[in-house]
């Protein structure tokens, strides 16, 4: 099948996902058609929930493996839609809709490359693809839940929009909870322990804090106190204010090394909600990298999270599409991304799977 035609059927495929409502956990109807996909090619596939993946035809077991990875569920639309988020259609060579940018683009393009590779022999590396759900949520059945039943895996491209430039890092993230303390009185009376008068300096703590390692990639943690909450009634003291505080973590750290010194620091309670999501990222020297850059590609560091966090190999994000569409109103993708997506997927992994 030539790479035109390759070309149509995905974004024939992106048009019928767009279609289909796919908020993470309620992924089964487009988990249904993605099968329909492989169904059509003659693949044989595995699904779990609503995880569904293959192996190339001429899978050896004493090679390395390459995982291709996206994930087909959205986030619900936010209200400032003007168009309807299910109904796919291309005006001025975009094609609109919920999850035609994340990551449906990427998606029908990785399924698109991983079929023209599917029959061919002599490859370095066993190709895996990967079709997943929960990704937005980061949910028990996502890919991190679906890894323990997978072959090993070597290296991973994660398909994301990063208009298709090599994205060789990703930080990682930890949200904390925080609580300052106060003493609670009645408003009337005297309070020199006043915890909303205490997380002034808490605020600034935060706002002021530097952390000493940097990233050649990603630059430096970036801390950002983005909830707060206290008191209950205008005329009592609260005994304690309650801030969300979100960590961006460059690779320089592990999520460990961050939580246990912010702990040990900060001048306030503070509580991890969870360590799993690790900062990410593949030798720039790599050759899947440098098949990428010899096609003009850029590298970069990118400060939004993915299915990489749940990986321990090294892996590449890129897909085509921008990130800053991501999770916006009237999200859309140029029907021309796809057509280059497509194109250097298969030129990069060429030079990846052939030397």
């Amino acid at each position: 099948m030539t790479q035109e035609v390759l070309t149509e059927k995905a974004l024939d495929l992106l048009k019928q996902l767009i279609s289909i409502q796919s908020f993470s956990s309620e992924e089964d109807k487009t988990a249904d058609a993605i099968q329909n996909w492989f169904k059509e090619f003659d693949i044989p596939f595995e699904r779990i929930h609503n995880n569904v993946f293959a192996k190339n035809k001429f899978w050896d077991d004493s090679k390395p493996t390459l995982l291709l990875n996206s994930h087909h569920d959205t986030v619900k639309p936010n209200k400032a839609y003007t168009k309807d988020p299910f109904h796919p259609h291309v005006e001025d060579g975009k094609l609109y809709g919920l999850g035609s940018n994340d990551a449906g683009g990427c998606l029908v393009s990785l399924l698109a490359t991983f079929s023209h590779f599917y029959e061919q022999e002599n490859l370095n590396h066993n190709v895996l693809m990967v079709a997943s759900m929960e990704e937005e949520s980061a949910g028990e059945n996502s890919l991190r839940g679906l890894l323990p039943q997978l072959p090993e895996i070597d290296v991973a491209i994660v398909g994301e929009p990063t208009l298709m430039d090599l994205a060789i890092a990703e930080k990682g993230l930890i949200v904390f909870d925080a609580v300052v303390k106060g003493t609670p009185s009645h408003a009337a009376h005297p309070n020199d322990n006043n915890s909303i008068y205490n997380t002034i300096e808490v605020l600034k703590w935060f706002k002021n804090y530097k952390f000493k390692k940097t990233s050649e990639a990603l630059g430096d943690v970036k801390m950002t106190v983005t909830q707060i909450n206290a008191g209950s009634q205008h005329n009592v003291v609260p005994a304690q204010v309650e801030l969300v505080v979100d960590v961006r973590v460059n690779d320089a750290y592990s999520n460990k090394e961050i939580a246990d010194l912010l702990k040990s620091e900060a001048p306030c309670e503070l509580k991890e909600r969870g360590l799993k999501l690790n900062s990410s990222k593949i030798d720039k020297n790599h050759a899947l990298v440098q098949s990428g850059i010899a096609l003009g590609r850029q590298t970069y560091g990118s400060p939004t999270l993915s299915d990489q966090a749940a990986l321990t190999c090294q892996s590449l994000k890129l897909g085509p599409g921008d990130s800053t569409r991501s999770h916006s109103a009237d999200e859309y993708i140029y029907v021309h991304e796809i057509e280059e997506g497509i194109d250097l997927y298969i030129k990069i992994l060429e030079g990846f799977l052939k030397k």
